[in-house]
């Protein structure tokens, strides 16, 4: 039976990258973490042990720190479309390419209502993540979101009416904590777009929903906040949300003549319910 080599491709990753922009009187600081893969014509690598047609990966990363040098990117979209179509435009045995980045933030450090320019912490626990996918006839596709955001309502959740079997423990409950570890990726539309701009405006309908969403379930949540993001950010076509539920589960203190209202929880990392989705507008998938 003939033997084939199926889909294939080949990069560099966890390249580690802090570039500081020394304006006047202060710094800004971003901290990227870029993955590079080529996809195309590598057969003869595969197979025959042919290098002819393959670019070092040591040298996709040195191409990572060289390019960073010289871009005035602002963002990581941006330069996840520069790297991209360098290595497409750079590589005629490659049919595509794709840039992955991970954002680490970091903002200025304030005390006091001061703010002390060339110190800085971490602006907050989520990571940043950004996927460019460009062909060699084709726009760069870009998709944005974030990873590793923690969300806990104390209000306004319950969960109630599911289906029963034998084995069904659960109680329903009209008052609950709904805690959640969440990751989302949206799909830009459209050309010459401010990401740092549209990233803040889709981040804070998200949590605006959350917040002020009466939930009674993590998928009726989820959902309201995707229609929020899509509603107020025209510029994306879909958004897909991954929101696991982070049980608190109340502590029963009875035991010791106490009652509990509400109060006093255990949290729990696992098992957990895992619940995603991706809600898009009409037409588009």
């Amino acid at each position: 039976m003939p033997i084939e080599l199926g889909a294939n491709r080949y990069g560099k990753s966890r390249v580690r990258l802090m570039k500081v922009t020394r304006g006047d009187g202060a710094h800004s600081v971003v901290e990227w973490n870029v993955e590079v893969w080529l996809r195309g014509d590598f057969h003869e690598c595969f197979v025959d042990g042919d290098n002819s047609r393959i670019l070092p990966t040591d040298t996709m990363k040195n191409t990572v720190y060289s390019l960073a040098r010289a871009s005035a990117a602002a963002s990581p979209e941006a330069f996840a479309v520069e790297l991209a179509s360098h290595f497409i435009d750079n590589n005629p045995h490659a049919d595509g390419a794709e840039i992955r980045i991970q954002s680490t933030p970091w903002k200025q450090l304030g005390v006091n209502d001061a703010t002390l320019p060339y110190s800085f912490t971490h602006d907050a626990n989520k990571i940043g993540t950004v996927v460019v996918t460009i062909g060699r006839e084709s726009a760069p596709v870009i998709t944005s979101g974030f990873e590793k955001l923690w969300l806990l309502k104390t209000a306004n959740s319950g969960f109630a009416g599911f289906m029963k079997d034998r084995l069904t423990t659960l109680k329903e409950t009209h008052d609950r904590l709904l805690g959640t570890l969440a990751e989302a990726s949206w799909l830009y539309t459209g050309e010459s777009l401010d990401f740092n701009a549209l990233r803040r405006r889709i981040e804070a309908a998200l949590l605006i929903a959350f917040a002020e969403h009466d939930s009674l379930s993590v998928q009726q949540t989820l959902y309201a906040m995707a229609e929020a993001a899509l509603e107020n950010v025209p510029e994306i076509a879909q958004i897909h949300l991954s929101m696991p539920n982070k049980h608190c589960n109340l502590v029963d203190l009875s035991p010791f003549g106490q009652d509990n209202p509400n109060e006093i929880f255990v949290p729990t990392d696992e098992p957990h319910g895992s619940i995603e989705a991706t809600v898009f507008r009409q037409g588009v998938k």
